[in-house]
């Protein structure tokens, strides 16, 4: 490690076989915590090259569990993170909406680390139980149309960089990792970056995987379609900036997305929106993310028609009940009688 180190300070790069080798060290134990952190920090200095990403992410990948859904036609939505925006949870909340519009959904979420309240956090809050039994997971994926993995109990290498991770505060390089490491290895994905050079590197890694893919980035610096601004989206057929307008919608503040100071704030907003009793701003988001989640999870839909497909499953209770229904499930639901 101090050789790789030293080759960092000298402003050199990882192939890629060298960045998968240098996390499943680090992953392993083989590491100290300073060198970890060492190791981090290089990454908030300076860009992370395609080569580096792709090695951690074969790593990080090779070290996961695999769960069995019986299918990866299902759709993730997730953001990297570390855009230091501190928004409610809008990709989470979108995902029960696409869920409710009958799509299959395989969110992969974790703790915030670089925000207050991560997806996992408003979960575990408001009851949800974490499982990796993939028997649960399948049977809520059937019965709701959507399963819920957080990310530590099928990437149980993190144990060694989650407290350094933690108590660095700031978003580091495993923030990019997550949107590509979902262990459903879903064939569909809606993903937000929280830079333009990030957004480059995830184009030309998405372009390699044959997968549907929608990436958003709002030029002002959100993960996710913030509806403050413009935003650049990405597909396979190629790239374009959108403004808010362009979806039919207004153009927020960025207070109007805040999430709150604590995960109960957190917590209250997500069930307000939920019931339909969210702000303009906040219900306005949520649409706008999950109808560009089932536009990508849906190649026979046009944009319009995602949107308003969003809109009637918000506005109209279905993404609730499939909140409801999944915090039912386990209640019935056991690894023995899954």
């Amino acid at each position: 490690m101090k050789q790789i180190l030293q080759q960092l300070i000298e402003h050199k790069t990882l192939s890629k076989e060298v960045a998968r080798e240098v996390l499943l060290n680090m992953t392993q134990g083989q590491c100290n915590p300073s060198q970890m952190a060492a190791f981090m920090t290089v990454y908030l200095m300076r860009n992370i090259t395609v080569q580096e990403l792709e090695g951690f992410r074969e790593a990080m990948l090779e070290l996961c569990l695999l769960p069995d859904l019986g299918t990866d036609q299902v759709i993730d939505l997730c953001g990297t993170g570390g855009d230091g925006k501190d928004t409610f949870n809008i990709s989470t909340l979108s995902s029960f909406v696409v869920a409710g519009a009958g799509y299959k959904v395989a969110k992969h979420g974790n703790n915030g680390v670089s925000s207050i309240c991560g997806s996992s956090n408003v979960m575990a809050h408001l009851g949800y139980e974490f499982t990796d039994d993939s028997a649960v997971l399948r049977a809520q994926l059937e019965q709701t149309n959507l399963c819920f993995m957080h990310a530590p109990l099928f990437h149980p290498a993190m144990k060694e960089v989650a407290p350094i991770r933690k108590e660095l505060g700031v978003k580091t390089f495993f923030n990019m990792l997550g949107p590509m490491i979902n262990p459903a290895k879903p064939h569909f994905q809606l993903v937000g970056v929280f830079s333009l050079e990030l957004l480059r590197l995830y184009t030309y890694l998405y372009q390699q995987t044959g997968k549907r893919f929608v990436l958003l980035h709002a030029l002002d610096g959100y993960d996710e379609i913030s509806l403050t601004g413009a935003f650049k989206l990405v597909t396979p057929q190629g790239e374009k900036i959108l403004q808010p307008s362009d979806l039919g919608l207004p153009t927020y503040q960025a207070s109007d997305l805040a999430g709150g100071d604590t995960v109960e704030d957190a917590a209250a907003i997500f069930m307000q929106v939920l019931e339909g009793r969210g702000t303009a701003a906040q219900q306005d988001a949520v649409v706008a993310n999950a109808g560009l989640g089932i536009f990508c999870a849906d190649e026979r839909i046009t944009l319009p028609e995602a949107l308003q497909k969003a809109r009637h499953t918000l506005t109209n209770g279905l993404a609730l009940k499939t909140f409801q229904d999944l915090l039912a499930t386990q209640k019935t639901l056991t690894p023995e009688n899954a």
